[in-house]
This record gives C-alpha cells, sequence and structure tokens, in this order.
C-alpha cells in the first residue's frame, strides 16, 4: 500500500451496510485519502473496495468497541503507524437487540450503549491528538431517537448516563432492546451537540474542526437486523427493499432509502464539501445535507453536559486522562 497519503479517514462499522458504502463513495471520490475500515472482523471489505476501484488506499484494522482494553491497543497501533493526519472519523457502529435481555460488553456496559456512545467516545478521545488541523467528525444518528417522528420504535429515555450503561436487574423483561437502541441514538446527538461546543472554543485558536450527527434514514437489507427473530429478518432482507415507495407514503418521510444511497449521502455530509454542509459545526443532517430539527430533548443542555461529564470520568483511566479528555475546559 502506498504511503503517499494526504490525510486519514477512519469510519468504524464499515464492513457492510451503509458504513462500506460511506467508504467505497470517499474511496472513489479521494484516491489521495487512506481509508481505514475499523471493525470486530474482516469480511474482505477493504479489499473489496480496493478491486471495485482498482485502487489500494482503502485498509481494515481489527476493532471490538465493547472492550475498552481492545479500543485503546487500537488507537496505539493507530498512533504509531506511520499514516498521515486523521481528518474525517467516522462513528458509525451499532448493534441492536429485539429481546428483552440485558447484554453487556466485556466492561459492564449495556452493549448497544457500550458501542454506540461508551467506545466511540474513547476512540475518539485516543485519536483526538492525532488530528488534523482542520478535521471532520459524522456521529450516526436515527430519527427513532425522537418521539415526534413517530417511527413506530419505542421512545427514547434519557435517565442517567449510569443508568443507561448499567441498567439493574429489575429491567430485565422490560425494557426492550429496541429501546435501548433508540436511548443510545438520542445520547449520540447529546454528545454531538456537547462537542460541537467544544471545537467552537478551539477553532477560535486557529484550528478547524466539526462535528456533526446523520441520520441515514430507513435502509430494509442492512445489518441492523441481524440479532431479530427468522421472520423479521426474512421481511427486513427479502420484502422491504422492494417496497421504498410505499414505506416513503406509510412514514411520511423522503428519508427512506437504498443502502447505497444512504452510504452516499453519509460521505457528502461527513466531506463537508457541498454549499451549507461546509463548515456547518453541531449541525443534524438527514438525506443529502438536509438539515433538520433533532428531538426536544437533545437541545437541554443539561442533559448534553452531564452525559459529557459522565463520559470522560468513565473511559479515562486517570486524573491527568481525564483533564487531556475534557477538551477545551
Amino acid at each position: 500500500m502506498s504511503t503517499t497519503y494526504t490525510s486519514t479517514v477512519l469510519i468504524t462499522g464499515a464492513t457492510s451496510g451503509v458504513g462500506y458504502e460511506c467508504a467505497l463513495s470517499i474511496a472513489r471520490k479521494h484516491p489521495s485519502y487512506l481509508i481505514i475500515i475499523a471493525s470486530r472482523t474482516d469480511n474482505g471489505s477493504a479489499a473489496s473496495i480496493n478491486r471495485t476501484l482498482s485502487q489500494d488506499n482503502v485498509t481494515f484494522h481489527p476493532l471490538d468497541l465493547t472492550s475498552l482494553a481492545n479500543i485503546r491497543a487500537f488507537c496505539t497501533h493507530i498512533s504509531s503507524s506511520p499514516y498521515p493526519p486523521i481528518s474525517h472519523l467516522v462513528l458509525n457502529a451499532i448493534l441492536q437487540f429485539t429481546d428483552k435481555d440485558i447484554h453487556r460488553t466485556t466492561d459492564g456496559f449495556e452493549t448497544t450503549f457500550g458501542i454506540a456512545h461508551v467506545g466511540h467516545a474513547l476512540l475518539f478521545h485516543l485519536l483526538f491528538p492525532h488530528f488534523a488541523k482542520e478535521a471532520r467528525v459524522l456521529v450516526t444518528t436515527s430519527g427513532t431517537h425522537d418521539p415526534e417522528q413517530k417511527t413506530g420504535m419505542p421512545d427514547a429515555k434519557f435517565t442517567t448516563p449510569e443508568l443507561i450503561a448499567r441498567p439493574d436487574a429489575k429491567e430485565v423483561g422490560v425494557v426492550k432492546g429496541r429501546n435501548r437502541y433508540t436511548t443510545a441514538k438520542l445520547c449520540n446527538v447529546l454528545w454531538t451537540y456537547a462537542l460541537a461546543r467544544r471545537f467552537a472554543k478551539l477553532n477560535e485558536g486557529g484550528r478547524n474542526l466539526s462535528v456533526v450527527t446523520f441520520d441515514p434514514g430507513l435502509m430494509p437489507g442492512t445489518g441492523l437486523a441481524r440479532e431479530a427473530s427468522g421472520i423479521e429478518q426474512f421481511m427486513w432482507h427479502r420484502v422491504l427493499p422492494h417496497a421504498l415507495g410505499p414505506i416513503r407514503l406509510l412514514f411520511g418521510t423522503k428519508n427512506v432509502h437504498t443502502v447505497k444511497e444512504s452510504g452516499d449521502n453519509m460521505a457528502f455530509v461527513v466531506l463537508g464539501e457541498g454549499e451549507g454542509v461546509k463548515g456547518s459545526n453541531g449541525v443534524y443532517f438527514e438525506n443529502h445535507g438536509e438539515k433538520r430539527k433533532s428531538s426536544k430533548v437533545s437541545y437541554e443542555e443539561a442533559k448534553q453536559e452531564e452525559l459529557w461529564g459522565w463520559t470522560v470520568k468513565t473511559v479515562a483511566r486517570d486524573e491527568e486522562e481525564r483533564r487531556k479528555f475534557d477538551i477545551a475546559k
């Protein structure tokens, strides 16, 4: 692989689905960028993109977001490799359960929240010192976090970060996995807005940092339903991908796409090259760079700061790291 790349793009959960299509789109548009696909297992995604484009600028590195120790080892490897500074970071990986059990990560966090928020937050903090002077973060969220969008998913419920991260036994058989998913996606938006304020302060010192959150929309056929029942998977993979038009009419939204469409849209937003998208910070996007309001609760600064503070305290291993992670304080 060539070592003459101008910048590094890192995407989590990009071995399939919208993340894969995003990586493919960015690699096609910018062959001078090094694209790192980070996921638990390699299914040949990087090789597939390189083969498709007749390029060699996409590579795979194993990353397990359910393990804080693994995240640290991954970041140590990235920072010690001869890669250019990180210009784009896409925090996209997610896992959704459909049952009422509590699934936990290696470190004891509820798994959906552990991957979507805790693991991604530690990844960001450890990689941040290796960001380029001009860099952009995209956090994948979902319209399901907003009850007013009436997606049919259970409403997100922000209690406290600690209770979301480590639910007690009385929630077994009561709170469904889909509820944990929408709550985790709400936390993605809350954290994005907290980070955007901190980036704005750092930009006063001459940097050009931005973070946005992006809802790729409903995409039947993705791997999101891999924990669902057999009949649910059949509908998701075999039936619904052929009914996008009726689904748009049923839910009254344009934000229903093929995986490729959403991946191209995600690439457009993270690259920030379009009018209304370039330079944006702390903005919620959907479709092809369309701005929209997120849920009412997501704008509550007290909740944003509560989540930010809890996260820094939780993922930092000592007081020195806490000070480093609490950027622009």
